[in-house]
């Protein structure tokens, strides 16, 4: 099979990478997060202006199954105390009790419950824990290998897109000048752990 693609992306119908790479997966297997790559970028309006920021992924465990992908899961932790904007002030604000709390709460953790296909892509349905707060969330995912990894799977990104209502954790601080829905990019860097 040829791809023409700079990154090939799995979609949930053939998950294409397990048969590129001839490899015969019977079960999930367990990836271990690249720390220093993975991050989730989000982005809000300030002032009616896009705004945007990171917060570093802490922690994260992955099993994927790339031929049955309901027997897949995502558990994913936030360092919220580390979360940033592109200003100095915004990030302060962003950190405070009234929003984020990151002193009472300095992590947040994504868990997922359910994965299936739906469309092209891969529906994750989980839980979001913010502020001490735990709510179900839907989210996007696909899985990207890069030109330069190996053909074998054993180093892969996961990437999950989706959004929330930060009111609906709380974190209703300065609600005149921040909007309430907060876009989220989760890059997850993952390698195939040993053994």
């Amino acid at each position: 099979m040829k791809y023409h693609r700079r990154s090939l992306i799995l979609s949930a119908i053939s998950f294409g990478l397990a048969h590129a790479a001839h490899v015969a997966q019977a079960a999930a297997v367990r990836y271990r997060l690249d720390k220093d790559k993975s991050r989730v970028r989000f982005q809000f309006k300030f002032n009616g202006a896009a705004g945007a920021g990171f917060i570093p992924i802490e922690d994260a465990n992955v099993s994927l199954d790339l031929n049955q992908v309901h027997r897949s899961s995502v558990d994913v932790t936030l360092s919220i105390k580390k979360a940033r904007t592109g200003d100095v002030f915004a990030t302060t604000a962003m950190k405070s009790a009234e929003v984020l709390n990151a002193n009472q709460f300095p992590t947040a953790r994504f868990v997922s419950r359910n994965i299936k296909q739906q469309g092209q892509m891969v529906e994750i349905l989980g839980d979001l824990t913010l502020r001490g707060v735990t709510r179900p969330v839907s989210v996007d995912a696909r899985i990207i290998r890069e030109p330069d990894a190996p053909k074998d799977n054993s180093r892969l990104v996961l990437e999950i897109t989706g959004a929330v209502n930060r009111s609906t954790f709380g974190a209703t601080g300065y609600s005149n000048l921040v909007g309430d829905q907060i876009d989220l990019k989760f890059y997850v860097w993952i390698n195939r752990a040993a053994g």
